[in-house]
């Protein structure tokens, strides 16, 4: 059984409930669970209200955990240390980083949180970033779904990593967004990559603009756009 409170931020996912229990049995407890609250930054901190501890996991509404998870070798976060995050495997390219990974995050440091695109980048305090591989991020859910996850990390990349990524990694990652064809919703996910990265090109003087990345009505209208329905096209 997990030493830490547990937390599943869901939003419209369609595979959360799935993975939302998947995470509690693995975890041998009771995961608190929100679902549907409006604005990243809003949601993010509210789910520091329902934990009852100081440090918690945190999982997104796409994550997937491996049943192999080594719990038992978890520690609590370091002195200075306000987030602790393990790596996912991208279903798409079929790489391991920290996107869309599970976190061990303190309370207060999402409560002290500043204003970032990527919201947790705003965390005050350090980051570490564990080498293990705690799952999947099943983001690729359906053709919306893959593109949102395309657009929103390709826009964020081009603008500019605000963990400090090196100029070769950020080229690396675009590279396999934008050409990732295995996974299902592949082609909906380097088309949501080519579309992030010519907004990021076009906003590139109006910093504001970026906000429209945590806004789940205009990325849905966008894709509407794009794709002529809000399924996408066959």
């Amino acid at each position: 059984m997990s030493a830490f409170d547990g937390v599943f931020l869901s939003y419209d996912e369609p595979l959360a409930h799935r993975l939302h229990t998947r995470l509690e049995r693995v975890l041998g407890a009771p995961v608190k669970r929100l679902h549907g609250v409006q604005g990243m930054r809003r949601a993010y901190r509210l789910c520091a209200e329902v934990v009852d501890g100081e440090q918690f996991f945190l999982a997104d509404g796409d994550f997937e955990v491996h049943s192999a998870f080594a719990l038992a070798a978890v520690g609590p976060l370091g002195e200075g240390v306000s987030m602790r995050v393990w790596r996912a495997v991208n279903p798409v390219t079929g790489h391991a980083f920290g996107y869309g990974g599970l976190k061990l995050v303190r309370r207060t440091a999402l409560r002290q949180m500043g204003r970032a695109v990527d919201v947790l980048a705003a965390l005050p305090g350090r980051i570490e970033f564990a080498r293990e591989t705690a799952g999947i991020t099943r983001f690729n859910q359906s053709p919306y779904h893959a593109w949102k996850a395309g657009f929103r990390e390709c826009a964020m990349l081009t603008r500019g990593s605000e963990y400090g990524m090196t100029a070769k990694h950020t080229a690396e990652q675009l590279g396999a967004w934008t050409s990732s064809r295995d996974g299902e919703y592949a082609p909906y996910t380097a088309s949501g990559a080519r579309h992030g990265i010519a907004f990021a090109h076009q906003v590139a003087a109006h910093p504001k603009e970026f906000e429209k990345l945590n806004d789940p009505v205009w990325l849905r209208a966008r894709f509407t756009a794009v794709h002529g329905t809000r399924e996408g096209s066959a």
